[in-house]
């Protein structure tokens, strides 16, 4: 805590600070003292993430004051001009040593000075734009009432915006953080104020404004570069106890590329399963299971584009790229109207717009994939494009494993990102983004897999005022897969499957006044799928043709909602989506006998549509939070949703796999409907450097997708003969402490959940497990997960990942016997056991180049070991008929430790 006294920005010719400080951090005594003076002070927080300082200072000297705070420290200050360097070194050098290049010659010349040109015009500009007077509106002696500043925040370096950035005033507290696009909106009081800045990798800085009516204000800020980074999460480290959403968690690239991961490659599918609440069923799979949903019940958004399989080589890797995201964020409870098509939860994955200012690379190479990404100004400051690429060479390795499922399997796969994004004026933007990706692989057998996906968005943001901006959004996304066996060439065959959606939605967003932001929009989706072709491949080929009807849909919604500070220290937010959806023909519906069992055997009649609607499945959604502050580093938040999903996914495993289809709602199978109730707590320590949190919550599901015991998924033309209609809840408690900053950081959590299905149809054959609660193939009670990151210099940096889980439940044959002389076999009850408990631990060590600044590229060493100790963690479970009996296996992918290498460059 610390107390100023009144001075302001117009007496900063001082030396001489007044304050008084009671256990404050260094960063608050280093803003004070900016405040009050004419210096700035650059420090590297890891070194000073342990001072405290209680004191008080009554117009002393600075210098003075930085005496008694390093007094028993091993930390310094250096002064530079009006710059105050806090070092380990007792003395910076300014010039280099005489006979530095060898015996001195009196006929050289002096020994060189470093060159301060470039650092001192940037200190220059900052100084300068801090000190100006911004004049917001059209002036007037009328300075009553209200008037609102919005604008821009980019990266002065590149021009990116800055996500996440808070922009406050102090006096009346009157704050905003920016979006996506780097967008505020303040409504002020009229007259003078200070804005300030601040966002974690950012130097804060402040602009002075007389506010005189509603007006514009684009800022740029400068990243913070000290010599050991702080790692972080999220944007604002407060932002868990003083922000109003809950369930929700912001992911820092940053942090990301330091985790150890499988293969050498950073995974962002990787880092969100590390997270509380989210889960998965196996060994390589980026198949998220989020309090208690399928797989198939995340909406993964890339640049509001729909991905449907989010994974490349047998889902060790996922499919962004991690060179050109820009921000990552998933919604786990407390899901805002805007979102809606699917019960469990959002990951929204936006990427960078490209750099704005000059030409910029990135890229790496490792054993398995090698990636490059390019972008720069095509207009500067007006139109920027980024290009990036991926792929792999793995078959070379595959070769060489001596696992024998590998050694005769095959992998590739390749994607390419582009980004064009293009400022019309002050008010208007494009934005147009591309993806599309392939894969092909072979797993231990003759059969193959090829599956691609292609998105494609464009956007065009449009300011009516400083209070109103709306986005216009367009999109397309398409998922297709082919499956072809050629061994025998009589039996050789080729399926396929294809979904594509087209979208387009209109976002708007109101800032009446500072204690209310208000959104709301209206957005169509068209489904159309190819369920199943099944042709012969190849001229021998006796296969015969067969293919299921398509299936089209229409998905439309509108919401609002409305944020609002009730007092400064409660908050609600209200929202309301209402969703209506119609299955489309033309398509044939087969009508079938009541009273008993749906099989073939019972269909009656067949009707046929044509374009009109065949089903029509509509309700409303409503959403409601409410924050409040307990103290001043604590608060309490509540949050219950409502989600309908129109869509849902056919799977023979527990795992997403290339061979899921995905079916829509139509007469017989119903959306699926969930509603979820949250409460947490949440406590920051040590200045906010320390995050805890705990979330309970409580889920019911209506509807949800189960099937008859032998089922057959692939290539059924009556699908709703095997598909039951499940009860669902889910419940379960989410631990999570993280260190945000230091030489040390990382975060542990643990997670304590339940998912249970009830399956009670009106037939024994449409009930399972006699009607009672069971647990879903996803249900694993318990999952711990520790992440931490160790900063030994400035160069080099030691990451440990450490997993485990219990194991996903399984269906096991406990029996064999005799009916009318044919064996048989006798399971257990559905998901009565379970597989082996999952567990690995990685490391990888980051070795960086010399921190030059002028140098043609700047590199980076990661040095990783996935699986360190080698355990044979269950990939899949199978059982064989061999000799009379039954014997069970399990197939382990990477049972032995990789080692990776991969080098990074960036220029």
């Amino acid at each position: 805590m610390l107390l100023l006294s009144g001075h302001t920005f117009g007496q900063r010719a001082s030396t001489r600070l007044t304050a008084t400080f009671d256990h404050a951090t260094f960063e608050q005594v280093a803003a004070a003292i900016e405040e009050q003076t004419i210096y700035r002070i650059s420090f590297n927080p890891v070194w000073t993430d342990s001072v405290f300082v209680t004191m008080s200072a009554s117009n002393e000297e600075v210098l003075a004051v930085l005496d008694k705070i390093f007094a028993n420290t091993d930390l310094h200050y250096n002064l530079y001009q009006q710059n105050i360097y806090i070092t380990k070194e007792r003395q910076i050098m300014t010039d280099l040593p005489v006979g530095y290049f060898g015996p001195e010659n009196k006929t050289t010349k002096p020994a060189a000075t470093f060159d301060y040109t470039d650092f001192e015009q940037r200190e220059k500009k900052i100084k300068l734009a801090e000190e100006k007077l911004y004049i917001i509106g059209t002036k007037t002696d009328n300075l009553q009432g209200k008037a609102t500043v919005a604008g821009t925040v980019r990266d002065s370096k590149s021009g990116e915006p800055v996500i996440g950035a808070s922009v406050f005033v102090e006096n009346p507290m009157i704050g905003a953080s920016t979006d996506q696009f780097g967008h505020y909106s303040l409504t002020l009081p009229k007259g003078q104020h200070i804005l300030k800045l601040k966002s974690i990798g950012m130097k804060n800085t402040h602009r002075q404004v007389m506010l005189y009516n509603n007006g514009r204000l684009d800022i740029e800020i400068e990243e913070d570069v000290t010599p050991l980074k702080e790692v972080v999460v999220e944007s604002d480290r407060d932002a868990r106890v003083t922000g109003m959403q809950m369930g929700m968690e912001k992911l820092d690239i940053k942090t990301m590329k330091q985790m150890p991961l499988a293969l050498g490659e950073t995974d962002i599918m990787k880092v969100v399963l590390t997270l509380p609440g989210v889960q998965t069923v196996g060994e390589g799979t980026t198949g998220l299971n989020v309090r208690g949903g399928a797989t198939n019940q995340n909406l993964i958004l890339y640049n509001d584009a729909t991905v449907y399989n989010p994974s490349h080589l047998f889902g060790f890797f996922s499919t962004f790229n991690p060179d050109v995201l820009k921000n990552v964020e998933l919604y786990k409870s407390g899901i805002n109207a805007e979102y809606g098509g699917r019960l469990s939860s959002v990951l929204d994955v936006h990427t960078r717009e490209g750099n704005l200012k000059k030409i910029s690379g990135s890229g790496g190479i490792s054993p398995i994939t090698g990636r490059f990404t390019l972008e720069g100004p095509i207009i500067k400051d007006r139109t920027s494009f980024l290009i990036g690429a991926r792929s792999t060479y793995s078959d070379w390795i595959l070769d060489r494993v001596k696992t024998k499922e590998l050694k005769n399997s095959s992998a590739s796969f390749y994607d390419l990102n582009a980004n064009i994004t293009h400022k019309i004026n002050d008010d208007n933007s494009l934005y147009l983004s591309g993806y599309m990706s392939k894969d092909h692989f072979k797993l231990n057998s003759d059969t193959a897999y090829r599956y691609s996906d292609r998105n494609a968005s464009l956007k065009w943001k449009h300011v009516f005022n400083t209070k109103l901006y709306g986005v216009l959004t367009g999109t397309y996304s398409k998922y297709e897969y082919t499956v072809n066996s050629a061994s025998n060439p009589v039996n050789a065959f080729q399926m396929s499957f294809a979904i594509r959606q087209l979208a387009a939605k209109a976002d708007f967003n109101y800032f009446p006044n500072a204690k209310h932001t208000l959104t709301a929009g209206a957005s169509m989706i068209h489904y159309g799928l190819s369920p199943g072709n099944y042709q012969p491949y190849g001229t021998e080929s006796l296969v015969v043709p067969n293919t299921l009807q398509k299936e089209q849909g229409r998905e439309s919604a509108i919401y609002i909602g409305e944020n609002f500070e009730v007092t400064p220290t409660l908050s609600v937010y209200a929202g309301l989506r209402y969703s209506y959806y119609q299955s489309l023909g033309p398509r044939d519906v087969y009508q079938y006998a009541s009273g008993v069992p749906r099989k073939e055997s019972t269909i009656q009649d067949t009707v046929h549509y044509n374009s009109g609607p065949i089903a029509t499945y509509h309700g409303a959604e409503p959403r409601f939070s409410v924050r409040y502050i307990v103290a001043e580093n604590s608060s309490v938040k509540f949050s219950y949703n409502r989600m309908r999903q129109y869509i849902q996914m056919l799977s023979n495993t527990t795992v997403i796999a290339p061979t899921d289809t995905w079916k829509l709602s139509d007469s017989y199978i119903p959306p699926q409907i969930g509603d979820q109730w949250s409460l947490g707590f949440y406590k920051n320590l040590r200045g906010n450097m320390i995050e805890t949190s705990v979330e309970a919550y409580y889920k019911k599901m209506h509807h949800a997708i189960d099937y008859k015991d032998g089922a057959s998924l692939l290539m059924n033309h009556h699908i709703e003969t095997d598909v039951l209609s499940a009860q669902g809840k889910a419940y379960g408690l989410e631990f999570m402490v993280k260190k945000a900053t230091g030489k040390l950081n990382g975060w542990v959590s643990y997670t304590y959940s339940r998912t249970l299905l009830k399956t009670a149809g009106p037939t024994s054959t449409e009930t399972i497990n006699r009607g009672v609660y069971y647990p879903s193939s996803y249900d694993k009670p318990h999952a711990v997960n520790f992440i931490g990151n160790y900063k030994f210099s400035r160069r080099f940096n030691f990451s440990l990942n450490v997993v485990y889980s219990t194991g996903r439940p399984i269906t096991l044959p406990i029996a064999k016997y005799d009916l009318g002389g044919t064996m048989r076999i006798y399971y257990s009850d559905r998901n009565a056991y379970r597989i082996p408990d999952y567990f690995r631990t990685d490391i990888s060590i980051n070795v960086e180049g010399n921190h030059k600044v002028r140098k043609l590229a700047h590199s980076s060493w990661t040095f990783a070991v996935y699986n360190l100790t080698g355990r044979q963690n269950a990939y899949s479970v199978y059982f064989v008929s061999e000799g009379g009996k039954i014997n069970g296996y399990k197939m382990s992918v990477f049972a032995r430790p990789i080692p990776t290498i991969t080098y990074n460059f960036k220029f």
